[in-house]
């Protein structure tokens, strides 16, 4: 049976490199390091392990000299584009220009004079680079001024995000810098998906979507899900980051997952389905998936493939049917599907490395 697929949002388009965001490319995959930048070696081999994994682009920080100095180095090295964080210097948005990143991230609240932000503007124009305009809840009020800060804790935040975006696109809209992504996150998941629906309602530019501080992949997964899965599903989101704390790859991984359970790109992996756990299971599948989902990780396929491990008789023929490939666990026994039809018996300590035997066909 086919289903509708996505209609996504009509952007104009954001050019980061050799990579196209937005006016109906595919969702593009970024992550960021957590090496210290000014380790070039160190962040070199992070950005490639999440190249690796699929990232097609890589945010690194600089709030440092030190940082933008290394980066001419790691933009030669890093087999994706590089993405400059800069926040509160203006001079670190230049040098990571000038050293050949293909986009920088600019939070122009906390970079108080326009003229610096001009400069910016400029400097990314003539190098071609794209600039992500971020509006985050963290910043987007100003601290220093108590009574303004007051005032703004009244208001809507998903709406004072969308007033302040605006104040900050109107420099760019000055200059005529369209090479633009614009993001508002919230570590709220819905707060999260009000913002960014009235960015989409107000201005056509491609959307970054993120949930900032989501924790711990346990819980950054399910907030990111929440926001990120509706907003997706909505046809709102041109480009990704899922946020976790801990190593980046997992933020990557998590990521492809949710675009491909939402039809948005094609799986390059085994997709695993497994029954869950109730008092019908008749052999304990869980040491099973504890070893099959991490080498199920490293593997590649040509095409999507679907793989069913079923712990009982009640549902398992059913997703056998609809699988590539099947197992089916009975009283001390384990019955192997292969496109619906039924191979054979098996034990359930070969169900691990029958598996693996039977994706072979289906690898790069």
């Amino acid at each position: 049976m086919r289903y509708p697929e996505i209609k996504r949002r009509e952007t104009t388009v954001a050019t980061a490199g050799d990579v196209q965001i937005g006016a109906g490319h595919p969702v593009v995959i970024q992550s960021m390091t957590n090496t210290s930048t000014a380790d070039a070696a160190a962040t070199v081999a992070q950005v490639r392990r999440l190249a690796e994994a699929g990232a097609q682009l890589v945010r690194v920080a600089t709030p440092a000299p030190a940082d933008t100095a290394a980066l001419a180095q790691i933009v030669a090295e890093s087999p994706v584009g590089i993405v400059a964080d800069v926040h509160f210097h203006f001079e670190r948005a230049l040098e990571a220009i000038a050293a050949g990143v293909v986009k920088i991230r600019l939070n122009p609240g906390n970079i108080t004079d326009r003229d610096k932000v001009r400069r910016v503007i400029d400097a990314a124009g003539d190098a071609g680079v794209a600039i992500r305009i971020g509006v985050n809840e963290g910043s987007v009020s100003d601290v220093r001024d108590a009574a303004q800060l007051a005032a703004d804790r009244e208001r809507r935040l998903d709406e004072l995000m969308a007033e302040k975006m605006a104040d900050y696109l109107t420099e760019f809209d000055a200059a005529g810098f369209t090479n633009l992504v614009l993001s508002a996150k919230s570590h709220d998941a819905y707060t999260t998906v009000s913002a960014n629906r009235l960015l989409a309602e107000r201005w056509d530019y491609p959307l970054h979507l993120g949930v900032t501080h989501a924790g711990t992949a346990t819980t950054g997964a399910i907030r990111s899900a929440a926001a990120l899965g509706g907003l997706l599903a909505e046809g709102i989101g041109d480009t990704i980051r899922i946020s976790f704390a801990g190593d980046p790859v997992a933020e990557v991984t998590a990521a492809k997952e949710l675009l491909a359970s939402l039809r948005l790109i094609p799986r390059d992996t085994v997709e695993l389905i497994a029954c869950p756990t109730c008092g019908r299971l008749q052999v304990d599948i869980q040491p099973v998936l504890d070893e099959l989902e991490p080498r199920l990780g490293k593997l590649r396929v040509k095409r999507p493939v679907k793989l069913a491990i079923m712990g009982c008789v009640v549902n398992g023929p059913g997703e056998a049917d609809q699988a590539d490939i099947a197992i089916c666990c009975g009283n001390d026994i384990a019955l192997l599907y292969r496109n619906g039809e039924r191979i054979k018996k098996i034990t359930p300590d070969e169900i691990v490395p029958t598996i693996l035997a039977e994706l072979q066909e289906f690898l790069v």
